[in-house]
C-alpha cells in the first residue's frame, strides 16, 4: 500500500502537538489550575516558580516549540500548514481502507524497547521512536499495539494493528487471533 504523506508525520505531529500543549498549558498558572509553587513573594514570582518547578524538561520543550509555532508571523507557516498536511495523511488512510485493505500491520516502533530512562538525554531519538504510531494519531484511525515477543535482552517487541474508522471490534478480533 502507499501512504505517501506519512513521511511528514513526525514534523506535522510535533508542530500540532506542541502547539496544542502550549495553548492548553498556558492556563496552568498555579492559582486556578495545576501545581502551585510555595514561598512566592508576588504573582510574577509565583508564575515563574510554578512553571519552572511544575513542568519537566520535555513539557517545557514542547511549550516553547508550540508557542513559537503559534506566534504571529509563524502561525500560517507552521501550524496551519501542519493542519493541511494532517488532512492529507487522513485522506491517505481513507483511500487505502476504502479500496485496498481491511487492516494494516506494522511494528509499533522501529526498534525494540529501550530501558527506562535510557533516552532521557536524547529527545530526538525518543521522538523518532513514535514514527509508526504518529500518522495513525494524526489520521484519527483506530489502532492497537500488542506484545508479540521479546528481544535478546528480554525487552518487549510490539506489533501494531491499524483499522478503518469505527472498526475497533475488527481490530480486537485480529488481536485475539494473534494472541492465540
Amino acid at each position: 500500500i502507499s501512504l505517501p504523506h506519512s513521511e511528514y508525520s513526525v514534523a506535522v505531529y510535533y508542530i500540532i502537538a506542541s502547539s496544542e500543549a502550549s495553548a492548553n498549558l498556558a492556563r496552568f498558572d498555579g492559582v486556578k489550575y495545576g501545581f502551585r509553587a510555595k514561598d512566592a513573594q508576588n504573582l510574577i514570582e509565583e508564575y515563574t516558580k510554578t512553571r519552572t518547578l511544575g513542568f519537566g524538561d520535555e513539557a517545557k520543550r514542547r511549550i516553547m516549540l508550540g508557542t513559537y509555532s503559534l506566534s504571529s508571523g509563524y502561525y500560517d507557516a507552521y501550524y496551519l500548514k501542519a493542519q493541511k498536511v494532517r488532512n492529507l495523511i487522513a485522506k491517505d488512510y481513507e483511500k487505502v481502507f476504502s479500496n485496498e485493505v481491511d487492516f494494516i500491520i506494522t511494528p509499533t516502533t522501529p526498534t525494540t524497547a529501550f530501558k527506562i530512562g535510557e533516552k532521557l538525554n536524547d529527545p530526538l531519538s525518543m521522538y523518532l521512536s513514535d514514527i509508526y504510531t504518529i500518522s495513525i494519531n494524526l489520521a484519527g484511525v483506530p489502532a492497537i499495539s500488542i506484545p508479540i515477543g521479546q528481544d535478546t535482552k528480554k525487552l518487549p517487541i510490539g506489533l501494531q494493528i491499524i483499522g478503518k474508522h469505527f472498526d475497533e471490534l475488527g481490530i480486537l478480533k485480529l488481536s485475539k487471533f494473534f494472541e492465540n
